[in-house]
């Protein structure tokens, strides 16, 4: 192969490997929100997919709504997590230019 520079293609996928990790603990520090019941129940989740907050309105803590009330936290949380998934995929699609690659992220 004439004019194939393996060295210099393995010197831009560690550029690359490094910014995605240097982008995977930024992200970390970013908190996207979901919430639920019309506003009652809001997750907030990082980059890193971690629940960091969860506020409940304390109109829900009825004894009697406790069903209602995890079933909104559920949703709260799914749509935080999601939201959050979606800010890391735009953040890495920066540095792999829309490449899917599998298991980076």
């Amino acid at each position: 192969m004439k004019g194939f520079d393996m060295g210099g293609m393995i010197r831009q996928a560690q550029k690359m490997q490094k910014e995605m990790a240097r982008i995977q603990e930024e992200l970390k520090k970013r908190v996207v929100e979901g919430s639920s019941g019309g506003g009652m129940v809001t997750a907030q989740v990082n980059g890193g997919m971690e629940l960091v907050a969860l506020k409940i309105d304390p109109q829900v803590l009825s004894p009697s709504e406790k069903e209602v009330l995890e079933e909104m936290i559920v949703a709260a949380v799914n749509a935080a997590t999601t939201e959050a998934q979606k800010m890391v995929q735009q953040a890495m699609g920066k540095v792999t230019g829309g490449m899917n690659l599998p298991g980076m992220f």
